[in-house]
């Protein structure tokens, strides 16, 4: 199983234009600063002016940052034209594989819609989203997940992308680091722009539209900004992209080449339904006749009733979604109110409306299996026990009860050929069909964020300490409404048929085919024919079709105070301190319908689930400078954090960091820090129930195994009864494409985990040559970093699971694992049936790797006041090793697809006074399918480039035209087709990943007043 998406689901480049992390000193082009290049702190705009910017507490005028911190400023989201602020982050190196994103959440039962980030692919649980230096809370039930809808992008000033564990400053979830949203501040004027996207298919169309509104008020005491944004993205469906058409599967799976794909591959679930009797198969062909035989794919098969003709699969894809639609509404709002000469009011303000759909192919119901309409045997008796008023008397007399009765719908040949395997005395038979009369599988989710600020802040002892005190108040609500599954207790009241004896229902048709129990006749029962396509009639589905609700609340309150400053000078400099205390009580709730909370929609077990808890925390921060001025010691600083946490889950716990600064000379920096966080479980982690889930990508170990040999394998794989019993009807153990689709199984919480606890290391250089006029526009910087977290939460790998269990013989895994005993109407003897993870505190996570980031800016002399800006962010990823165990073998990542090992984004930009044109790269490195799947690189995907150019033109000094072109090369993502780890289905490739919109333009205007 893929090691990112395991770690994901259970938490659930420099972007192009992204600036590097900065030296320590505003840097100047001819005395003429270059705005996308900027220092660390980068709305510093006042030379001498103390600031607090992201990694640290303390405000100096001038933050030379221990840890590695980019930042992305106003020109650069202008740059990129995005919609969402997640597509332009997401390019950055540093960031990895989306747990959520348009293109990844289709086939979700939550979260459609959500846009996520995670740094390091440590997960977006393990990343720490802010405001304004503030938590911002979850908009996924249960976890601390933070949906970057609710961000206006046009509001930002910009985004502080601060690596490695900072918990000490910001509490838990900062393990992998924080990404600090920051809020314009002191806006006159208007700024508004207007956009429109399309890709070169003519689809996936996208609009925005945003105006921001600042004005000073009280004789200028006062700020008040407002932001107004609204976008929409309509979303794709697979049968847009040729390559996305028609069903498939690698070719591998049959003795073929990786990433060609054998075609037609269509499920053997079809509309017009698969029937399996004692005297074989029956289905319909494509002209509606009754035949005795079936393949999925095949265009004929060998039949003595009917045509043969095929073929009788069903094509999913023509259903399902590439990326979903999205539209949203936001208000933001920021205003400072100057109360004395030393105290100020502030607040903040933000709403957001998401709403989102999707669309799946219609419902695949099969009688038996796990989630099936009769699970225990499988067996839809067609034959019936019923008690009938045989003489008209309205008097049941002897004779008339228990009657043994054949379902009039059932076609003569399909009863015939069936027998009573089940020994209740009545012919069965087992089916499988595809709902299609109920229509598409749809689902729409609406999501509604509140959150607001209120607080107050100054200065003390002259403004050498600045203080603030804030309460924060955050909300989700989430409405999802879905269709086209079934209430399974019904479906079986209408499977249950005979034929009137006269006219026993009064509509004045006498031998209809009523249902057989009286009380679901009463309660509009009506029969489901479910032979042949379009044969259920709109009665039944009326009486049988179920609504699915899920609705989720989620609440974040925190009440934060901070001073800090410079508490006396020494030699070198100011002695910076600060401190803080934080409570936070967060609360979330999970509410699924009563047919989806017991499974009998025919669809996964989910579990109602709600929790709560709280946090008491206190930090302090020191800096000490130690050498300033010196030879050899421009400057030496040492600093350090500590934060203690009081968990009402898991007690207290503690964190800390050091961090130290030398700059030998004014051209070089080095900087390195040691960290230790920490990240406490969250609600769903501690307090969720059973829900179940469905994962792809699995390899069973006891595939192929004969009745003899295979080592320990083999004997443990022959002491289930059900792979003994496929090895002797088979000869080996075999199994079907149903049985590679039906692995289920269930997750669950744990209320008694505990914490994770993170240990990283950060080493680095910045270069910045000033004292050589030529290079002094030239910043270089490189760091090392290196992560391990121990007692991770999760639950075991499905395929780690497997392993343990038939190659080592760990009874504990086998306890986790079910296979069917016998065949069902759909599955094999010996088939995996479920296989369940719990999450607890034992998994070890290691990540290592380094960042080099470069740019460079200088005039031209083309034109006046022209300037070339030339940026790059290169990350290379050294190791990624998940152990399932502490001692267990590592399961490496790195490399892989999602993690490769070499990423980059380059970035070049020439501006004059009327037009700015930029180009923007993303390379994403060779990567390889997960070595779980068939041993390690052992099937290349091949290194990937994309090219984005974007031309602005000054029209006027309020206007502004813009033109884009996204994906300029118009590259197709690789193919990593169905069956393959790492594949999103419907997409054939990994779409949180690849590129699977095609080319695409846009076009805007902006009016900055």
């Amino acid at each position: 199983m893929n090691k990112l998406a395991f770690l994901k689901a259970g938490a659930a480049t420099a972007v192009i234009a992204l600036t590097v992390s900065a030296p320590a000193y505003a840097q100047e082009a001819d005395g003429a600063p270059e705005p996308a290049a900027q220092s660390e702190a980068a709305s510093n705009e006042d030379v001498g002016q103390a600031i607090v910017v992201t990694g640290s507490r303390i405000a100096s005028a001038e933050v030379d940052s221990p840890a590695p911190l980019q930042i992305v400023n106003e020109q650069l989201i202008e740059d990129s034209g995005v919609i969402n602020i997640q597509e332009l982050l997401l390019e950055n190196p540093v960031f990895g594989t989306p747990t959520l994103s348009r293109t990844n959440a289709a086939f979700l039962t939550s979260g459609t819609g959500i846009a996520t980030i995670d740094l390091r692919d440590l997960g977006s649980d393990r990343t720490l989203v802010l405001i304004n230096g503030r938590r911002v809370v979850s908009s996924l039930a249960g976890s601390s997940t933070v949906d970057l809808n609710v961000i206006p992008t046009q509001f930002l000033q910009q985004v502080d992308i601060l690596t490695g564990g900072a918990s000490s400053l910001y509490g838990s979830d900062a393990v992998a680091g924080v990404v600090n949203f920051i809020y314009k501040t002191d806006f006159e004027g208007i700024d508004a722009n207007a956009q429109y996207n399309i890709t070169e298919r003519g689809d996936d169309a996208r609009y925005q539209a945003n105006v921001t509104v600042g004005t000073n008020v009280a004789d200028g005491r006062g700020n008040i900004m407002v932001h107004l944004g609204y976008s929409k993205e309509e979303g794709l469906l697979s049968r847009q992209r040729p390559n996305t058409r028609v069903d498939d599967i690698d070719s591998i799976f049959f003795g073929g080449e990786f990433g060609v794909p054998t075609e037609p591959f269509f499920s053997s679930f079809p509309p017009q339904g698969r029937f399996i009797t004692a005297g074989g198969p029956f289905t319909y062909d494509p002209s509606g006749n009754l035949q005795n035989c079936f393949d999925s794919n095949a265009p004929t098969c060998t039949a003595t009733i009917g045509s043969g003709t095929g073929p009788n699969g069903f094509n999913r894809q023509n259903f399902r979604t590439l990326a979903v639609p999205v539209e949203r509404y936001l208000f933001a709002a920021r205003g400072t109110y100057e109360i004395t000469d030393d105290v100020n009011f502030f607040f903040e303000g933000t709403f957001n409306n998401t709403s989102s759909s999707r669309i799946i192919e219609p419902f695949p119901l099969e009688s038996g299996g796990a989630n099936g309409v009769f699970p225990t045997g499988g067996g839809y008796n067609i034959e019936n026990r019923a008690n009938i008023d045989l003489n008209g008397n309205g008097v049941l007399e002897p004779g008339e009860f228990g009657l043994i009765v054949a379902n009039p719908l059932v076609p003569q040949e399909i009863l015939d050929a069936s027998e009573d395997s089940n020994g209740d005395g009545l012919r069965d038979i087992g089916f499988v069909r595809r709902l299609s009369e109920f229509g598409n599988r749809t689902g729409s989710t609406e999501r509604n964020f509140y959150r607001f600020v209120v607080g107050l802040e100054g200065g003390l002892f002259d403004d050498r300490f600045r203080w603030d005190l804030s309460y924060n108040y955050g909300r989700v609500n989430e409405n999802q409404v879905s269709s086209g599954q079934v209430n399974v207790p019904n479906f079986r009241d209408a499977l249950a048929v005979r034929a009137e004896i006269g006219d026993e229902n009064g509509n004045g048709i006498a031998g209809e085919a009523i249902c057989i129990d009286d009380d679901a006749r009463a309660n509009g029962c009506a029969p489901a024919n479910i032979f042949g396509e379009g044969a259920l009639s709109q009665a039944a589905v009326n009486y049988i079709a179920a609504q699915g609700t899920f609705q989720t609340g989620i609440q974040q309150q925190v009440v934060q105070g901070n001073i800090g400053g410079s508490l006396f000078e020494l030699p070198a400099g100011p002695l910076g301190i600060a401190a803080g205390f934080e409570y936070r009580k967060e609360s979330s709730f999970e509410d699924n319908d009563a047919l989806t909370n017991a499974g009998l929609n025919a669809g996964n077990v989910l579990p109602d689930t709600s929790g709560s808890f709280d946090v008491k925390e206190a930090y302090a921060e020191v800096r000490v400078p130690l050498l300033a001025d010196t030879p050899f010691f421009e400057l030496l600083e040492i600093g350090g954090a500590v934060r203690i946490s009081d968990y009402s889950t898991v007690g207290s716990v503690f964190s800390w960091n050091v961090t130290g600064t030398w700059q030998p000379v004014e051209d070089i920096r080095f900087r390195g820090t040691i960290a230790e966080a920490v990240r406490a479980p969250n609600v769903a982690e501690l307090f969720s129930g059973l829900s179940q889930t469905f994962p792809s990508g699995l390899v069973d170990p006891c595939a192929g195994i004969g009745a003899s040999g295979g080592g320990a394998l083999g004997d443990n794989c022959r002491a289930d009864p059900g792979v003994a019993a496929n090895i002797a009807a088979n000869g080996v153990f075999t199994l079907s494409q149903p049985d590679l689709q039906g692995i289920s199984g269930f997750n669950g919480g744990n209320p008694n985990l505990g914490e994770e606890t993170a240990r990283s290391y950060t080493a680095g250089v910045v270069i910045n040559p000033r004292s050589f006029d030529a290079l002094r526009n030239l910043t270089v910087t490189a760091d090392y970093y290196n992560y391990e977290i121990e007692d991770v939460i999760s639950g075991f790998p499905r395929q780690f699971t497997l392993d343990q269990c038939y190659a080592q013989g760990n009874q504990t895994f086998c306890d986790l694992i079910t296979r069917r005993p016998g065949a069902t109407s759909n599955n094999s003897a010996g088939s995996i049936d479920l296989i369940n993870a719990l999450s607890v505190n034992a998994a070890v996570l290691k990540t290592s790797g380094v960042d080099v980031t470069a740019q460079w800016f200088t005039p031209v002399g083309l034109s006046d006041n022209d300037r070339l800006t030339l940026r790059g962010a290169y990350t290379h990823v050294l190791e990624y090793d998940f152990f399932s165990l502490p001692d267990a073998d590592p399961d490496p990542s790195d490399g892989e697809i999602g993690t490769a090992k070499d990423r980059f984004t380059a970035n070049v930009a020439y501006q004059t006074d009327d037009i700015r044109l930029t180009f923007n790269g993303t390379f994403i490195g060779r990567s390889f399918v997960d070595d779980q799947f068939d041993g390690p690189r052992a099937y290349e995907i091949p290194a990937e480039f994309y090219l984005d150019a974007q031309a602005t033109f000054f029209a006027t000094e309020a206007f502004e035209f813009y033109l884009g072109v996204d994906n300029l090369l118009d590259n197709e993502a690789p193919n990593i087709l169905s069956g393959i780890t790492g594949n999103v289905t419907g997409s054939d490739t990994a779409a949180d990943v690849y590129d699977v919109f095609g080319r695409r333009y846009y076009a805007g205007v902006r009016l900055k007043l």
